[in-house]
């Protein structure tokens, strides 16, 4: 994999520096985005998806605020920040690492009103780089505690795109199957192509061509043909919120891969950073799910012509919930966590190295 980051500070700008996910497969394009509006925009359009790599888009986003800032006083600085961080959280409401990242970098904007203006917008740069640093370790350790339940020769279903893409670097289920790779064994994967956006088939088949990874796409209903054979020995997937009990909102489709991997006794297992569990949410059902324009699952050409009827209307769910029923193990960076879900969640959360929690 290249060695540019999926989301990265540079100081010229000053600016974010973003891959363009939109435009892959087929071209590598490195984006700048140099105002708050222009990082929103980014988010809600998906050109930078994934849970951390949100977090990471948003925090930087929040540094760009203040350095734009004309507030001279601490306390309307902060005000401008606790604004932008409001319209920020409004783009993607479902993935938790967004208004994680906003509460962290508000709270170290908070901790440093006393030195002054400039003095805050240092901190709130300082934070975000090192919540961007932090992504990429936590990562690498989620991929050596989660390559512990992968064979040499193990085929397993992966569904969305979890790699180095959706986070700053490195990747959480995919960054498991890495690893794994890393680690000298060979894993074939079965792509979910993951319609409608074809995060699977664009995305996540891209990343394993270049990491050198044996792959296959398979269309999004044939997971649970492959998972009856006998022949997968895992399904992999990541999250963006996760309740206290072990509910998890996932990319829409992952419920039914659960339940699949779940009736033919597969292990089914979600690799998250400590920062996507959201302690102030009881269960899945109180996670707000984001419905996206329904021309994504319409907007399909077959043979040059649209696919669906003239004037035919859809639904279009971003996320589904999967009951922690359904989940043999979460992958975190604090280690593997088994039922009970609820101590063990709280646990890894508190245990987390980000002194701040969502709000």
């Amino acid at each position: 994999m290249s060695q540019v980051r999926t989301v990265s500070w540079d100081p010229e700008g000053p600016s974010i520096r973003i891959i363009d996910q939109r435009l892959l497969p087929n071209e590598l394009r490195i984006r700048a985005l140099g105002s708050l509006e222009e990082v929103e925009e980014a988010i809600r359009s998906m050109a930078v998806r994934g849970a951390p790599a949100i977090g990471a888009a948003a925090a930087f986003g929040l540094a760009l605020a203040g350095l734009r800032s004309p507030a001279q006083r601490p306390s309307d600085l902060l005000a401008h920040l606790e604004e932008a961080g409001a319209f920020l959280k409004a783009a993607r409401p479902t993935a938790t690492n967004l208004s994680w990242a906003v509460s962290r970098l508000l709270g170290a904007a908070r901790s440093s009103l006393d030195g002054g203006a400039q003095s805050v917008r240092l901190r709130v740069l300082e934070e975000a780089q090192k919540l961007a640093d932090e992504d990429v370790e936590i990562n690498r350790r989620i991929g050596r505690h989660g390559a512990a339940l992968l064979h040499d020769g193990d085929t397993v279903v992966h569904h969305c795109n979890t790699g180095a893409l959706a986070t700053v670097d490195y990747g959480t289920a995919l960054g498991v199957i890495r690893a794994a790779h890393e680690e000298g064994k060979r894993i074939h994967v079965l792509v979910d192509e993951t319609r409608p956006r074809l995060q699977g088939a664009r995305l996540t088949a891209w990343e394993l061509d270049r990491l050198g990874i044996s792959h296959e796409i398979i269309v999004d209903g044939a997971a649970g043909h492959f998972l009856r054979t006998g022949r997968v020995a895992a399904a992999l997937v990541g999250a963006d919120r996760v309740a206290s009990n072990g509910d998890l909102a996932n990319k829409v489709g992952t419920y039914m891969l659960a339940l699949a991997a779940f009736d033919n006794h597969v292990p089914f297992y979600c690799a998250v950073p400590a920062s996507t569990v959201d302690l102030g949410l009881a269960s899945g059902d109180e996670i707000p799910i984001e419905e996206r324009d329904p021309a994504e699952v319409l907007d399909v050409i077959q043979q040059g012509k649209p696919a669906a009827p003239s004037g035919a209307t859809a639904r279009n769910p971003a996320f589904d919930v999967t009951p922690a029923r359904l989940v043999s193990a979460f992958i975190t960076e604090a280690g593997l966590l088994t039922p009970p879900y609820g101590p063990a969640l709280a646990r890894a959360a508190r245990e987390a190295s980000q002194p701040w929690t969502s709000s």
